[in-house]
């Protein structure tokens, strides 16, 4: 293959997954967390109501379930699928998790009863993966000098669709029935199915037999970098973590600085939305920056942007200034987010790639479901304006272990070259 095709090969890649990614955040955010703007409640919580007579304790349980156990799920069966990618290719996984998460949202419009629903929230998590094995296709396949920028472009596709997502469910719950919501996503994921069949392209790894036969911890005994990789995992869960810790109380912080003006719903949206604005913006830049100064330094950058934004948040009495530092907790996500993506390719042996991007995925979703429920506590414990000093701590611990296992990373090297 030449140069020019090799290159215009993951280019490609890079357009179609990121598409693929923006349509699956879209069509996911909008089920889980589409807001009407005449309603505060969660699409999925409104929907739960429809399938019964429940009290407000009962909706509140049955709709904190639901969301939870894709999560739960998720983070269970994530390896088992990232084994299976390293063995039988990444394109093979997002066809299966495109078709089969299309399938089960489609169905999601025909239940009847609560259990029903919990059921195939369940196995919709059991049927995740397409954006970790984008992430891990991205990384093997493309040049190692672009890793940082085709993750980083990835990212925003991620974000841009989360951020649509509410829009959209909004919109699609506010001009036809719940059920029929759940239908367009599924044709919306069935779409993302038929592009990357026909659209993405993989060129097979060349693995020694004895390596395909491997278990996961025979190849992890021979990964150099444990401790470094683990480290990652963990910074990708804190980072989710505070990422959704102010999801629980965005709107109730809001009320209380805007002295519950009528227009609450419409700029809680707004603030949520300004993280990932500045991610989009941000992160393909920040990526290819990572690819000249290094991933590790643009980690630490993001520690310290992160603990700059969410100290003073504690503190201000003002939309604007809520808005202002959200935008920056985005900016410093923008900073860490490819680069940890990099710093996986970078220290991951070709034959177990997708493995542990999909453990990463695991951390991630325990973070997704870590986050509300910390930050719910601590605004019970200490007000709204609580959350924002636990994050800003939680990122603190966060800077200290990565930078441990760095330095422990630098020591190592350093050792086997002398």
């Amino acid at each position: 293959m030449s140069e020019n095709s090799e290159s215009n090969l993951w280019k490609r890649n890079v357009f179609v997954l990121w598409f693929g990614v923006f349509m699956t955040g879209i069509a996911l955010s909008e089920v889980m967390t589409g807001i009407a703007l005449s309603e505060v409640m969660p699409f999925l919580a409104l929907y739960i109501d429809t399938l019964g007579d429940f009290s407000k304790n009962e909706l509140t349980f049955y709709s904190g379930a639901v969301f939870a156990i894709t999560f739960l799920v998720t983070a269970i069966v994530s390896p088992f699928w990232g084994k299976l990618a390293d063995r039988k290719g990444r394109k093979l996984m997002m066809l299966r998790a495109a078709l089969g998460m299309a399938i089960v949202l489609f169905l999601m419009g025909y239940v009847s009863n609560v259990w029903e629903l919990f059921a195939l929230r369940a196995l919709q998590g059991a049927m995740g993966g397409f954006v970790s094995n984008s992430n891990a296709l991205i990384a093997t396949q493309t040049p190692k000098e672009h890793a940082g920028h085709a993750l980083g472009i990835l990212v925003t596709g991620m974000t841009a669709g989360n951020l649509l997502g509410p829009l959209f469910g909004g919109t699609l719950a506010s001009l036809v029935s719940y059920r029929m919501s759940f239908h367009i996503t599924g044709v919306i994921l069935f779409l993302v199915f038929l592009l990357t069949l026909f659209l993405v392209k993989e060129e097979p790894v060349k693995i020694s037999p004895r390596t395909a036969r491997a278990s996961t911890a025979q190849l992890w005994q021979a990964v150099p970098n444990k401790q470094l990789i683990l480290g990652l995992f963990i910074t990708t869960m804190l980072v989710q973590t505070v990422n959704t810790s102010i999801n629980p109380i965005v709107s109730l912080f809001v009320r209380e600085l805007t002295h519950n003006a009528s227009n609450t719903t419409f700029i809680a949206g707004v603030v949520a939305a300004m993280p990932g604005i500045a991610t989009v913006i941000a992160a393909p830049q920040f990526g290819k920056i990572g690819d000249r100064v290094g991933t590790d330094r643009m980690i630490k950058i993001g520690f310290m942007i992160a603990v700059v934004a969410f100290v003073p948040t504690a503190f201000v009495t003002s939309i604007f200034m809520l808005m202002v530092f959200r935008f920056i907790v985005g900016i410093s996500d923008a900073t860490m987010l490819p680069a940890v993506q990099t710093m996986l390719t970078k220290n991951s042996p070709m034959a177990m790639t997708s493995r542990i991007f999909s453990y990463n995925q695991s951390f991630q979703a325990v973070g997704s479901v870590m986050g509300p429920m910390f930050g719910a506590l601590i605004a019970s414990m200490f007000d709204y304006r609580g959350i924002f000093i636990f994050s800003a701590l939680l990122i603190v611990l966060n800077a200290i272990l990565f930078n441990f296992n760095v330095k422990s990373l630098k020591k190592d090297e350093s050792a086997t070259k002398a």
